[in-house]
Order: structure tokens, then sequence, then C-alpha cells
């Protein structure tokens, strides 16, 4: 499917915190800047006011789900984040802001290939938000055909066979969620080094040379979605935990990087509201010579959610394939400045 985009032109501005640093792990607050416009609620709290996810209809649709929000308030659905429940696992393809009152499908990926029947009529939140490394991937594969259900589906399947096999787990349905409760006694030990802090509104995850950067507009979402999106970054930051930490300044370059980077916007998958903005960050065009990849999501010309990666173009992943109803089987840059607090 073609995609018209339209470049932007105006740069990202971000504020930064102290780092928090353990081991090999460094994660760099992001501080909210702008008084936030856009009112939304995150996932866990419109499940409790009667938000529902469910499979699209009786027979299922890996690639797909159908949400309603019967609410007088806009949901925002964060990329990567994993739901449970109904025929089989997923996590959220892209970010996608539901309006109030809509029913619309959204695009997912299957997170627990080995399973096809119903342990729930709808979809509950878990605690976690896929870890980087899946997202990277994903945000990878879903640039050729961003509005393609299904185009990244065997990019995931084979990151999680990755893990699983690197933690020699029995999986009988080959659970992302097996993987994370494998971790999860590592994880609860290390979590309370990397605490939220007053106007945060982002974060920075850095492991080695290996960076990720989310960010929501407002404090408030953010503080909901912390304890999940860390438990994704440690899962990753475990395989680092023997590392030197990333130098300050190298954090801050990728910082810099993506705040600069050449932007377009397209619309929204899901049909949602807002317009999805993506990264662009090829060799010829950055500065740094780094490349990075990523996407957000823009209302009324305010940033409301951000995704960013560092890019390995010697992984990239090509020719998905597309499940069916089965399971599986240029601007002035911006100086950045990162004050280092070890843990």
């Amino acid at each position: 499917m073609l995609v018209e985009e339209t470049p932007i032109a105006v740069p990202i501005t971000l504020r930064t915190g102290a780092a928090q640093v353990h081991r090999g792990i460094t994660i760099v607050p992001i501080l909210s800047g702008a008084l936030p416009q856009e009112q939304y609620i995150t996932l866990a709290e419109a499940l409790s006011f009667g938000f529902r996810i469910s499979e699209v209809d009786a027979n299922g649709h890996v690639p797909e789900l159908l949400v309603q929000n019967p609410l007088d308030k806009q949901v925002l659905l964060y990329d990567g984040e994993e739901i449970v429940g109904a025929k089989q696992n997923r996590m959220l393809e892209a970010t996608i802001l539901v309006a109030a009152g809509l029913t619309q499908k959204i695009p997912v990926a299957c997170v627990e290939a080995g399973r096809w029947h119903r342990t729930s009529n709808d979809f509950a939140a878990s605690d976690r938000v896929s870890h980087h490394e899946i997202r990277r991937r994903k945000s990878r594969s879903l640039e050729s055909a961003p509005l393609a259900f299904g185009i990244s589906q065997s990019t995931v399947w084979s990151e999680i066979d990755e893990r699983i096999d690197e933690h020699s787990l029995v999986s009988e349905t080959s659970a992302l969620a097996d993987v994370h409760e494998a971790e999860r006694p590592r994880i609860d030990a290390i979590e309370g080094v990397f605490p939220l802090i007053d106007g945060q509104c982002g974060a920075v995850l850095a492991l080695g040379d290996t960076y990720c950067l989310d960010y929501v507009s407002r404090p408030d979402a953010w503080t909901a979605l912390w304890p999940k999106i860390r438990r994704g970054y440690l899962l990753d930051g475990l395989r680092h935990i023997e590392d030197a930490p990333t130098a300050s300044e190298m954090i801050a370059r990728f910082i810099d990087n993506v705040t600069t980077a050449p932007r377009s916007q397209r619309p929204s998958p899901g049909l949602g509201l807002g317009l999805e903005q993506r990264l662009h960050g090829d060799t010829a065009t950055r500065r740094h010579g780094d490349t990075i990849s990523g996407s957000g999501l823009a209302l009324n010309d305010e940033l409301l959610q951000l995704s960013a990666y560092s890019r390995d173009d010697q992984s990239g992943v090509f020719g998905e394939q597309t499940p069916t109803s089965e399971g599986h089987h240029s601007a002035k840059p911006t100086a950045v400045v990162v004050e280092t607090r070890r843990a």
C-alpha cells in the first residue's frame, strides 16, 4: 500500500536528567518541557473503566484486534505494550490514540506462537512493554509497509525464539511471557535502581553501543507506563550487566541524532487519531554517520509519543511473511548534555 508522507522540518526538543547507572545498564530520564495540550489516559487505566480489546470475531485474525472505547476520554495504546488472554497474547504494533466513543481495529503482532484457543473473551494488560530489541526489529520491518497488518510477524517470532533458546526454556506455547517470567527475580532485584523522577516523561536506554528512547507528552501517562517500559528495558539490560557503562557523550550523540533527524508523517495505523511520524536516519543524511529508526505520534502539532532506536543496517529483515487466522506453527542541532549518577 502506497502511503503519502509529508516531510517535517521542525526539530524535537528534549531535556534530560541525571543518568541512572547500574553496572552495564544506563538509563537517562527525559523531563517534561512544554505544558502538554492533549488529554489522554493509558491502557491499564482505560481497561478499569470499561475499555475493551478483543479478537475481531469468533474466528480471530492474528495481526489485528478490535478495540471498543465507551469512555469520554482518548486512550493511548503504547507501541510494544503486551496484552494477554483471548486466543493468544499479542503486542501492540504501533502507538495509537483511540478517540472517545470509537470502535476500531488495531495492528498487533503475536507473541505466543503455540496457542490458538481462548483463555478469556477480552484481553488484559500485562505488566510490561516488550523489550527494546524486539521493538527495534519490528520498527525496521515496518518501514517499507507501515499500514500492512502482519508485516513484522516473522521478525517478532524470530526474536522470541532466540530468547527462548538463549534461556534454555521449555515454553509450551512459545510465549514471550515465559522469557519475562524466567528473568523476573533478576529484574525485580535491580528495578529500584531506576526510579521515576519528578517531571519525567521519557527515558533513554543505553547498553554499550545500543540505544532506545521512549517519550510521551504527559508526565502522568509516563508514570503509568514507566514500570512496564522499565521491565522491557531490563530484560535486555541483563544481557549487558557485565559490560562497562556507556559513555555519556555517546548517549548525548544518540539523543542529538534523534532530535535532529529528518522526519516525515503519514496517517496513523489502525485509523487512530493523529499522524504517525517516522524518523529517517540514513548514513547519507546523518551528521554523525550513525543510523536510527523509530516512529512517533502527533496530533494538532503536538508530539504525543516517540520511540527511537539505534539501527544496525547489517541486521535488516526482509521478505516478511504475513500470518493468517491461525497461530504460528535541516535545523540547527540542540546541544545535549548527559549527567551521570551511578547506583
